[in-house]
């Protein structure tokens, strides 16, 4: 069975490690080296080769075939020599040739067990039987022949040729290992290609010139009359001469036949030599004509752009004079050409060789490179970096030469720039007709140029000009809006930062005071091509750019990365006017951040009370973990008014937050003994533990607070009566005979009942699923009390004429029930249900969510 493995598969000769072979592969990586998988192949370096099995990229099976190489080259230069000049093997020369083919014979056995590169399907073979067949069917034979000991061939021949040297000649199918050694170093980057070539013409010349010299020499050498050859006529008695001056004659009549110098004192002189030369100088013109050719090209890729450059300077200077262009125009036209040059010529072609690279190099490079400095550029300042690395990658890096125009004013806006290296000023005209520049201000390194005109489309304010070479980062104001209209957060930042910046530099400059204006009123207006949220009009209070943007259809409820919404900030803030509007368009006035926060605990917590009453007329409450959270606060901050207004808001200040603590365990771990009192006498117990089973009582003791001890004593002693003093401040509550506001909605069920419900609550998780039980389906919530009515929230106390604290409860499914939990919360036994002002309920229907419920006995 044919086994295989895909390109790269490790080596078992012997078996290395992936990673050594693929360290030693990478390190001299080529183009004519690497192979390329076959479409839809999956890669399978993990896959060994079989056993005994040579993979041709291993490293040391390349070691194996360049010391090949070098007897190759040995063998270049014997063969013609012994054929040409030697009539017997000589000792020290025939060892070496016996020696060379004894390694030539261990490169066949080897060549058997080395897998071979399916050439249809990319895919190294490594069965032996295939490797063995495809070998025996290409080069086994010459193989072979080449590498039988000249002695042998010699007793096997016919006597006519038993010339020495004559098999010897064989070896010269060798060479091919030398042809593919070039082709390889040629596509090599670790060597010059130019060097290469040089290399590779010498070596064809030399081995041209040695072959025909050692061939001219046998014809004279073998022939009849030794005086009548073309070396007996100079030299006589040339066969009792030395080797080596036989062989410099041999080789200088070479050298002058191929540079075609000749012939004034060694030619031919019989036919045999007549034919040879004729055919040896018709050899001369392919081969002059490949030396001239390659040679040409090697010089002229080296002086083209030379060439290029003067044709285009050449053809600029006349379009400047054609024209009649201003010497300034001409200057810049020849410094950019010039400085383009000069980069191409010195390798940095950056933007060029960025875009021959796939995306994914193209932006790790820019990243790498740029990435800092845009973060630290003022107008990316608070913007996350997912956006900052897709505008690294839009990004172009160009230069400019000194005094070169790279913005005018009043042009039209398309890129803006930052400047890398060098210098730049923004300058203004202050005489139109002596052309007069005054420079306004001066940009650095990390700096913006253009950003005025590009975000808010208008005309540049200056002429950007540069002083020194700078190299640029230019952005496309297409690119960057395409960017910014799917990151509508970021571009809020953006326009924000943007302002800020000339604010700051109103003093430096009075015009930026007029632009910011003109900026301001584009914003209200909502005429900027960048998308605003609501969040940046709650922010700088612009009633009519918030109202516009809700009649455009954005939702009221968007949040930031931290669920913060516009009423949060709005809240935060104490703006009554926007709180009102974004109510108004359907914000939720319960909706929640990260952190657990609701806007109407923000505006208690910034003693906000006009906004506080808007939210809780509106439907906004402070829910159990809400009322934990915003109660720890005020204790941690010692605020007893901001824990008087969660319980006025229908908060509960006894509520854990998620840590298992109380406020009370924030007072007693602070020892105040104000607030440790006030919580006692609103609900908290002593004794309710956190989630280390820690009491606030036992806190008291851990941390010896003597005077909150002794309260917690005459507390447990007198906790019946304590429990029937404690007091509730009064409640602001809402009357029937109110306007209903916008944000609630009226919704008729199957029934025909008539009901309530805030808008967003139905789009909430707990929404849907409290809309999709059954009527009699019904679910519990804190203490098992039982949830109805779609999971709205009541606030019940107990008779009018009794002080008592007050509970917020889900409203259940009947009035019975209700009842019966306000037996469970308060130890008396109601039998009626009735509004803050008396009137009496006889139906759960009519109970809204938010509603304060009194539950009275039959005395009441």
């Amino acid at each position: 069975m044919v086994s295989t493995s895909r390109v790269g598969a490790a080596a078992c000769w012997p078996k290395t490690t992936e990673a050594d072979h693929i360290s030693r592969e990478g390190s001299h990586y080529s183009l004519g080296s690497g192979m390329l998988p076959s479409l839809g192949a999956k890669s399978t370096r993990n896959v060994k080769l079989g056993p005994l099995i040579i993979s041709p990229y291993d490293s040391r099976y390349r070691v194996w075939k360049v010391f090949l190489i070098v007897l190759v080259v040995y063998t270049a230069w014997v063969s013609p020599f012994e054929f040409g000049f030697l009539h017997h093997a000589t000792g020290a020369l025939a060892i070496t040739d016996n020696v060379v083919n004894f390694f030539f014979a261990i490169d066949i056995i080897l060549t058997f067990f080395v897998a071979y590169l399916d050439r249809t399907t990319y895919v190294l073979v490594d069965n032996r039987k295939d490797i063995a067949f495809k070998y025996l069917k290409s080069w086994f034979l010459l193989d072979v022949i080449s590498t039988i000991p000249s002695e042998l061939a010699r007793k096997v021949l016919p006597r006519n040729l038993r010339s020495y040297g004559f098999f010897s000649l064989l070896r010269l199918w060798r060479l091919r290992r030398v042809s593919a050694l070039f082709a390889k170093l040629e596509k090599n980057r670790d060597y010059s290609y130019f060097w290469v070539r040089c290399v590779k013409l010498i070596f064809v010349t030399l081995f041209a010139v040695h072959c025909a010299g050692c061939f001219y020499y046998l014809l004279a050498d073998r022939y009849k009359d030794p005086t009548m050859t073309w070396i007996g006529a100079a030299i006589p008695n040339f066969q009792n001469e030395s080797l080596a001056i036989r062989y410099v004659t041999s080789m200088y009549w070479s050298i002058t036949t191929v540079t075609t110098v000749g012939y004034g004192d060694l030619h031919a002189e019989n036919i045999g030599e007549k034919i040879f030369t004729m055919f040896y100088m018709l050899f001369n013109l392919g081969l002059t004509a490949y030396l001239i050719g390659n040679m040409t090209n090697l010089v002229v890729h080296t002086t083209t752009r030379t060439r290029k450059f003067r044709d285009t300077i050449q053809a600029a200077m006349s379009f400047a004079i054609r024209n009649t262009l201003p010497v300034r125009l001409q200057d810049q036209m020849i410094s950019h050409l010039s400085l383009k040059f000069r980069t191409d010529s010195q390798g940095l072609q950056q933007q060029e060789t960025l875009d021959a690279l796939p995306k994914a190099i193209r932006s790790s490079i820019t990243h790498h490179l740029f990435f800092e400095l845009v973060q630290k550029t003022y107008l990316f300042r608070g913007v996350s970096n997912d956006l900052l690395f897709q505008l690294v990658s839009e990004m172009k890096a160009e230069y400019f030469a000194p005094r070169e125009d790279v913005i005018l004013q009043n042009e039209a806006p398309t890129d803006f720039y930052i400047l890398v290296t060098g210098t730049m000023t923004n300058e203004t005209e202050v005489n139109l007709e002596l052309k007069k520049m005054q420079i306004v201000t001066t940009a650095k390194n990390g700096d913006l140029v253009g950003e005025i005109g590009v975000l808010c489309y208008k005309p540049q304010l200056f002429t950007v000009r540069t002083r020194t070479l700078s190299q640029v980062l230019r952005l496309n104001r297409a690119s960057f809006l395409n960017l910014i209209q799917s990151n509508v957060v970021e571009g809020t930042i953006i326009i924000n930062n943007l302002l800020q910046h000339l604010k700051d530099r109103m003093d430096m400059d009075p015009a930026i005071s007029t632009v910011l204006k003109e900026i301001e009123a584009m914003v209200t207006r909502g005429r900027l091509d960048m998308p605003l949220t609501l969040t940046f009009a709650v922010v700088r209070a612009d009633i009519s750019l918030l109202q516009q943007l809700l009649r455009r259809g954005l939702d009221p409820n968007e949040c930031d990365n931290d669920y913060h919404s516009p009423l949060h900030i709005a809240a935060s803030m104490g703006n009554e006017q926007c709180v009102r509007l974004l109510l108004q368009f359907g914000a939720d006035p319960n909706c929640r951040d990260a952190y657990g926060k609701v806007p109407l605990g923000e505006a208690i917590i910034t003693s906000h009370e006009t906004v506080a009453e808007v939210l809780f007329y509106n439907g906004a409450t402070l829910s159990a973990e809400d009322s934990a959270l915003y109660a720890f606060i005020a204790t941690e901050q010692n605020k007893k008014g901001l824990l008087e207004n969660i319980i006025k808001y229908g908060g509960d200040v006894s509520a854990k937050t998620k840590d298992g603590d109380t406020a009370l365990h924030k007072a007693v771990c602070d020892g105040n003994i104000e607030l440790v009192e006030f919580l006692l006498d609103n609900g908290c117990n002593m004794d309710t533990p956190n989630n280390y089973g820690l009491t606030p009582r036992q806190l008291a003791d851990q941390q010896s607070h003597e005077e909150i001890k002794s309260i917690f004593e005459v507390r447990k002693k007198d906790s019946t009566t304590a429990e029937s003093t404690k007091t509730t401040p009064g409640l602001i509550t809402r009357y029937r005979s109110e306007p209903v506001m916008r944000q609630v909605q009226m919704a008729e069920d199957n029934t025909g009942t008539t009901s309530t419900k805030r808008a967003n609550f139905n789009n909430s998780v707990f929404g849907v699923l409290s809309l999709a039980k059954r009527p009699d389906e019904v679910a519990y919530g804190f203490d098992n009390q039982r949830i109805g009515r779609g999971g709205a929230r009541i606030t019940i106390s107990y008779s009018k004429k009794a002080k008592g604290a007050s509970k917020l409860v889900f409203l259940p499914e009947s009035i019975d029930e209700l009842l019966r939990i306000g037996e469970t919360k308060f130890g008396f036994a109601p039998t009626r249900v009735l509004t803050i002002d008396g009137a009496e309920i006889n139906d759960v229907t009519v109970i809204r969510d938010g509603d304060h419920i009194v539950l009275a006995g039959t005395d009441d």
